[in-house]
């Protein structure tokens, strides 16, 4: 933990998580909240919400920040992703922790300023997760934690190291794992699938009702999703004293960047 502390690079990455986490909150609530203002020439109307338009927003804006701070952080900006590069031995527990609490941090900072800028709206939701009528507590669990085990599972075959068959983007493939997430889970839950996202929305707009399925069923995705690639799907050869280097020091190569040289960083770039 020492090591990392003094690092200039990981308190970089730090930064750059609770940025792009406040950019892609701000222009993925902002647009699920935009359907409330009136349509132009009809004051008594407005327009219904286009799921299709506010997964686009979501699964487009992880893709920007992705290519925008990938290099720098790995653009995890979701506590679930980052639980399960952590099970996935691919970061260390300290910075697991400092990027969950950026994401976090970062998720209330853009919720409260997207709450000063559309204070006009009535019932303003602030993107509020809550689960639809019908949906009872159980069944809302279920759904997170399949849209989120996608979403997990996506992340970590497509920055798999070991694979040389990924062609593309990988912010956009991720990207498209968000939106598809959003086209499931909408309907049900408003769809989380991001604890820190949720966790904004539901602070500024102080409602925690049945906010616990919003952390628990993307804990248990996301974990399901590193345990599962990792010892079934594709096993990794490392031993318990490889993986518990990384968890208290982190990979060494990350930190071999203290120049200006950061082409060879690969968590969110395909090798």
């Amino acid at each position: 933990m020492a090591s990392e502390f003094k690092k200039k690079m990981f308190w970089r990455a730090v930064v750059a998580e609770f940025l792009a986490m406040s950019l892609f909150i701000f222009i993925s609530i902002g647009s699920a909240l935009g359907f409330n203002f009136p349509v132009v020439g009809n004051k008594t109307s407005t327009r219904s919400q286009d799921n299709v338009k506010v997964s686009l927003a979501f699964g487009l804006s992880i893709a920007t920040m992705a290519q925008s701070v990938g290099h720098i952080s790995g653009a995890h900006l979701n506590p679930a992703v980052t639980l399960g590069l952590l099970l996935s031995c691919q970061i260390s527990i300290f910075k697991a922790l400092m990027y969950i609490l950026a994401q976090c941090l970062g998720a209330v900072v853009a919720t409260a300023i997207l709450s000063g800028v559309t204070s006009s709206l009535p019932d303003n939701s602030l993107g509020l997760n809550a689960l639809s009528d019908g949906i009872n507590a159980g069944q809302g669990l279920g759904i997170e934690i399949i849209a989120t085990f996608q979403l997990v599972l996506c992340v970590l075959a497509t920055t798999d190291r070991r694979r040389n068959d990924v062609s593309g983007s990988a912010p956009l493939a991720i990207g498209l794992s968000v939106a598809l997430g959003h086209l499931l889970a909408i309907d049900y839950t408003g769809c989380g699938i991001n604890p820190a996202r949720s966790f904004g929305s539901a602070l500024i707009a102080n409602n925690f009702e049945n906010h616990w399925i919003f952390w628990v069923g993307p804990i248990i995705g996301g974990a399901s999703a590193a345990l599962i690639y990792d010892f079934v799907l594709a096993p990794r050869t490392s031993d318990l004293t490889d993986r518990m280097k990384v968890w208290t020091s982190g990979q060494v190569e990350e930190y071999d960047l203290e120049g200006d040289d950061m082409n060879s960083r690969v968590e969110m770039k395909p090798k």
